[in-house]
């Protein structure tokens, strides 16, 4: 069989794969075992799967990963999202609008020590909706703000999306982590400008709430402490290179572990369930991540990356132009795919032609990440949606699945709008990592 159309036939019966539901890792898996055997030889097939699952779970780099995850649940089990929640409502909670802009204020600090984006969505969910029902908010500004907000996690460091990127490229982790913060907090202000466009319209999408006194809010600040301390060591650390992306994951579950024993937040129960938990969300990634690297090799072998490669950089048009492209196909995939799955999927593809273009590997994971974060707001997919909407359940009665993907389409506008500036000012990217020791 000839190799392109071998591929061509790989990708087409993934995709029916993933409509029958099965698991995107188990897809993956399996189409690039079946092809990569059928190309070279069932035993060289065999070996790739089992040196794969291997390499996997057994590398170092990797171990990063389930340490950042543990990380962020332990934030969320002593408690750390609640009083993120409480400062920035006694901040913004008295204008029109102001408990949705605290939702996503917090979410962003969450996001510093979370990395993930549906457990940030789920977590301020469960703080911010019920507030937000007692004050009378629209269920489509209430519910479209926590969802597009949660996004924040897989861009604010430590993400476990970027670190999958830099891992598969190759590229400085550290670097990848310092680029997002100034992209986070441009988005954030996207979303409160938002917000703050949509009670303007509506008053009643978002009455405002009671007002603190200086001295009030200046007190809450001490609930900043310890996300400060907690983003600080990891970041700092990494930005000024006093240790490695593993040993910074390492150094964010001590000081959280350490925090909450000193304030005795953590019971033994929370400490249960954030091991559960971050044992389950990491074999899923690991599963995901030796899933692609099965895939990725049976690509190889097909050459269909650099095929595409040498075609996309044979037109006659500007680089400018094929980012362009290249940016309107993770939004479609991004629709269909979970982001994680969708990164692993086209970067054997995609990279080799942002490189041979001239672009900046680590200004390319950034973009990436931040367009296939419309793809947790977007159908059919929308996986902050569904995450969002069965919390919503239990809270506001009535709701319906259509309301909330209907309350993140204003939020999906603001994530177009954020990439367009980051296409046409690169340098919100490069900046913080050109400054790196």
């Amino acid at each position: 069989m000839d190799q392109t159309l071998a591929g061509v036939l790989g990708i087409l019966i993934m995709i029916v794969l993933f409509m029958l539901r099965l698991p995107v890792a188990h897809a993956m898996m399996l189409v690039g075992f079946v092809g990569f055997s059928l190309l070279t030889s069932w035993t060289g097939g065999l070996n790739l799967v089992s040196r794969s699952i291997y390499s996997s779970f057994a590398s170092l780099d990797l171990c990063t990963i389930p340490l950042f995850i543990l990380m962020g649940q332990l934030a969320f089990n002593t408690g750390i999202s609640r009083k993120l929640y409480d400062t920035a409502y006694r901040f913004l909670g008295h204008i029109r609008g102001g408990l949705a802009m605290a939702t996503v204020a917090a979410c962003t600090a969450f996001g510093t020590i979370c990395g993930s984006s549906p457990a940030t969505a789920a977590t301020m969910a469960t703080v911010g909706l019920p507030e937000m029902k007692r004050f009378g908010y629209g269920d489509e500004l209430a519910t479209g703000c926590v969802a597009s907000a949660g996004g924040l996690g897989m861009i604010m460091p430590p993400s476990v999306v970027l670190l999958v990127y830099g891992v598969l490229t190759g590229q400085s982790i550290g670097a990848l982590f310092v680029a997002g913060i100034l992209p986070a907090i441009l988005l954030t202000m996207l979303f409160i400008a938002t917000i703050a466009l949509l009670c303007a319209r509506n008053p009643k999408l978002g009455p405002a709430g009671e007002s603190f006194t200086w001295g009030q809010r200046i007190k809450s600040l001490l609930g900043l402490v310890d996300t400060l301390l907690i983003f600080g060591s990891v970041v700092g650390g990494l930005f000024f290179g006093l240790f490695t992306p593993t040993e910074a994951a390492a150094v964010g579950v001590i000081a959280v572990t350490a925090l909450s024993l000193i304030k005795r937040q953590l019971t033994w129960e929370g400490f249960k369930k954030s091991l559960n938990e971050t044992l389950r969300t990491s074999c899923m990634v690991m599963f995901l991540i030796a899933g692609a690297v099965v895939f990725g090799k049976f690509l190889a072998v097909t050459r269909i990356p650099f095929d595409i490669a040498n075609w996309v950089s044979g037109f006659d048009l500007p680089p400018a132009a094929i980012m362009a492209v290249i940016v309107a196909i993770y939004f479609l995939g991004g629709c269909f795919m979970d982001s994680l799955a969708m990164i692993m999927l086209t970067i054997p593809v995609f990279y080799p032609v942002v490189t041979n273009l001239g672009y900046d590997p680590i200004w390319f994971g950034v973009i990436a990440v931040m367009v296939t974060e419309m793809g947790v707001l977007t159908p059919p997919v929308g996986i902050n949606v569904y995450v969002v909407y069965g919390i919503a359940q239990r809270v506001l009665p009535g709701v319906t699945l259509e309301r909330v993907f209907k309350g993140s389409m204003p939020f999906v506008a603001a994530v177009v709008v954020c990439i367009a500036l980051l296409l046409a000012f690169p340098i919100i990217i490069t900046f913080l990592p050109g400054l790196m020791f």
